[in-house]
């Protein structure tokens, strides 16, 4: 426990393990998914989220700690544990989520959806006639896409694609003395994972590894198969670009998702009931060892669960539809320019439509005044309304621009297709900056107009991507400011020609600029409470990890700042720490929509001032990303963004605190207090206020995402 005079620095008692949050942001996630308040096919989508984000977890931060290791790695992170000790702990952790998550599925979810005729079962729970069912469909549909693959001396292990599903056989020995023989066969992707056969009391589905295993005999004729099980591998998914091969940037990022397929593994999932001898001989073939061997009690990958929040029908099984608030009408929309002209737009979503951004990139390509658009592009849907208005703006003549980010994790190659789309539409492409990825989210439109050239610059915390802005919370602001478009063109100006970085008067771009910016802003605070004065801060953000933006926070709450935290994710800085983080506050909201926006606000005496973002508080949004920090300065939009901020602190449902231990646990409601669920509060004012406006709602059904959870 630290008291007030204590020098704060590094360690345990000053700082939570990165990745040990984020396994407690996965946990919370999982809470979702055992919720019984939550609709039954919400809660099966859950579950499959926590599965995906293990997956990523696994690709991403663990292959980067067993890198480390490799190297020889001993540096301690700032909680003091070193890569080993840390991927020691995971493990643990790991072990111990599988266990629960697993429990959930097969102990709460398929029993309460088998009840409500959505079964999925076992081979062995089959009837005889629906076994000769899945047989004959076996022989039909999936017999002629399986290769089964032999493993020898002159047959080495397959190379087994990262996340696939496959089967490993154990097969007699040829002669009496000789090991058993190993055998690997994919589960083809393509296929459905679940195999509908029809029964009695309705269709039952079938895993389809269950099916192939069933009929294994006929993948080995005249063998005597011992064993069968399904695995899956995890490999390390980092990408490593070497700047000597001679390859254009967009090349070697194709080569390097070429190699990714075959980098090492650092996950191995197995049936439980899988023998000793085969996972020791999957253990050897793939050179890992018990640490990162996952023996899983129930379907490998639960992401299946998926398919079925996807089924037709069973609609009180889901959410409430919602339909996000049309800000602006249909005509307005039509006049986006003439609108921006006029006042500031400031959009929310999912709570408010995201139709007017695409109106105004769709305007920007079809008005004969525009002359030049000018984007940055992260993640975009794969049938983006966005880019198809960029190609028809540059088919037309245009000047369009884009700074397209080919290293978004895990959409690299939709971003390669999306560049080359672009240039033969004629857009001048860039693929970002050499050593940064490009995050800030923009796009500037100059157009002209009776009064001259005039600009208009659209700015957000999240993508520009259409489907996930139904499931994602972000805001975004539209405006005509002259000083917001002025700082915008310097800003594209200096990501795609050679210049200095822009110096600026609203906007704030990191690396160079907004870690000193937010550090002036919290020093702010502190001579405020030093003086006597109040001193708040509230921010929200999805990840709190730099050790610096951490240890201004602490200097301020011992400096007597109020500071209230939302952070979605990982959350190093400890709370409520006495002499140190006692005036701290941590909140997390995991619920229906994926909290995304990055909202900081900052007392200043009562001149409040209040900012959104692109970037976290992470070293690489501050240091190794290109960011922007904006300010909201229209009293109308100010108002609306401190309100929502409001709300998100007062949530007492999804709203988790995070304890000096690491815990994150709801407060108890106090008798009589009602429930306050902040999204869907949101939900209700956002429909609210369109209704005072005669602006009705559009309708729209929400999407279900395969995405992870970022």
């Amino acid at each position: 426990m630290s008291k007030p005079d204590k020098k704060i620095g590094k360690g345990p008692e000053f700082f939570f393990n990165r990745e040990l949050s984020w396994l407690a942001f996965n946990e919370r996630v999982l809470e979702e998914a055992a919720d019984p308040a939550n609709p039954l096919l919400e809660r099966a989508k859950f579950a499959a989220i926590t599965a995906s984000n293990l997956d990523e977890f696994f690709m991403v931060r663990v292959a980067a700690l067993q890198s480390e290791v490799h190297e020889g790695g001993t540096a301690p992170d700032s909680s003091g544990l070193t890569p080993a000790q840390q991927l020691t702990a995971i493990s643990t952790r790991v072990h111990a989520f599988v266990e629960r998550q697993y429990s959930i599925l097969t102990g709460q979810l398929l029993p309460a959806l088998a009840q409500e005729g959505i079964r999925v079962a076992g081979i062995g729970d089959l009837e005889a006639d629906q076994c000769a069912a899945v047989a004959a469909r076996f022989r039909d549909e999936v017999l002629p896409a399986l290769t089964p693959l032999a493993i020898d001396f002159a047959r080495p292990f397959p190379m087994l694609s990262s996340l696939s599903l496959n089967l490993a056989f154990l097969l007699a020995p040829e002669a009496d003395g000789a090991d058993p023989r190993l055998a690997v066969v994919q589960v083809p992707p393509l296929l459905p994972r679940l195999v509908a056969v029809a029964g009695g009391d309705g269709p039952v589905l079938i895993p389809l590894e269950d099916a192939i295993r069933s009929e294994a005999q006929v993948l080995f004729p005249g063998q005597a198969v011992t064993e069968g099980v399904a695995i899956r591998l995890t490999r390390d998914s980092e990408l490593e670009l070497d700047d000597e091969g001679g390859l254009s940037y967009l090349e070697a990022i194709e080569e390097e998702l070429r190699k990714r397929r075959r980098k090492d593994v650092v996950r191995l999932e197995v049936e439980a009931g899988a023998s000793n001898l085969l996972v020791g001989l999957l253990a050897r073939q793939l050179e890992t060892d018990d640490e990162h061997i996952y023996r899983v009690p129930g379907p490998l990958d639960p992401r299946m669960l998926m398919s079925l929040v996807e089924l037709p029908g069973h609609d009180r099984l889901r959410d409430r539809p919602i339909k996000p608030a049309a800000v602006i009408s249909a005509r307005d929309q039509g006049r986006i320019f003439d609108l921006l002209g006029e006042r500031d737009l400031l959009l929310h979503h999912p709570y408010e439509s995201f139709d007017p951004v695409v109106a105004f990139v769709e305007a920007a390509a079809d008005d004969p005044d525009v002359l030049a658009v000018k984007q940055t592009l992260y993640r975009t849907s794969g049938d983006s309304p966005i880019v198809t208005a960029l190609t028809r703006a540059a088919d037309a003549g245009k000047q369009v621009t884009v700074v397209l980010e080919l290293m978004a994790r895990f959409d690299e190659q939709r971003n390669i297709q999306w560049a080359r789309r672009l240039e033969e539409a004629g857009a001048h492409v860039i693929y970002g900056v050499r050593g940064y990825k490009v995050h800030a989210k923009a796009c500037l439109v100059v157009r002209r107009t009776r009064q001259g050239i005039r600009r208009y610059v659209h700015l957000s915390t999240g993508n520009y991507n259409d489907r996930t802005a139904r499931l994602y919370t972000d805001i975004g602001l539209m405006t005509a400011s002259p000083e917001f478009c002025a700082d915008a063109a310097a800003f594209f100006s200096s990501l795609t020609g050679y210049s200095d970085p822009p110096r600026t008067s609203k906007l704030v771009m990191a690396p160079t600029q907004l870690r000193d910016r937010l550090l002036k802003l919290i020093e702010r605070e502190i001579r405020r409470a030093e003086a006597g004065q109040p001193a708040l801060i509230r921010a929200k953000m999805n990840s709190l990890v730099d050790v610096k933006m951490a240890h201004a926070l602490y200097r301020a709450s011992r400096a007597g700042v109020k500071i209230r935290l939302n952070v979605r994710g990982i959350c190093t800085l400890r709370p409520q720490v006495p002499g140190l983080s006692d005036n701290i506050e941590v909140v997390s909201i995991v619920g229906r929509f994926l909290e995304h926006a990055r909202i900081f606000q900052f007392h200043n005496g009562g001149d409040e001032e209040i900012y959104l973002a692109s970037a976290d508080w992470m070293t690489r949004n501050l240091d190794k990303r290109i960011e922007l920090m904006f300010p909201i300065e229209a009293p109308e939009c100010r108002r609306k963004v401190i309100a929502a901020l409001d709300v998100l602190f007062a949530d007492n449902v999804k709203g988790r605190h995070l304890g000096p231990d690491g815990t994150y646990a709801v407060p108890p409601r106090s008798r009589g207090e009602d429930r306050y669920e902040a999204q869907a509060v949101l939900c209700d004012q956002a429909r609210a206020a369109a209704e005072r406006a005669q602006q009705p709602p559009a309708g729209f059904e929400p999407l279900v995402s395969t995405t992870p959870a970022r």
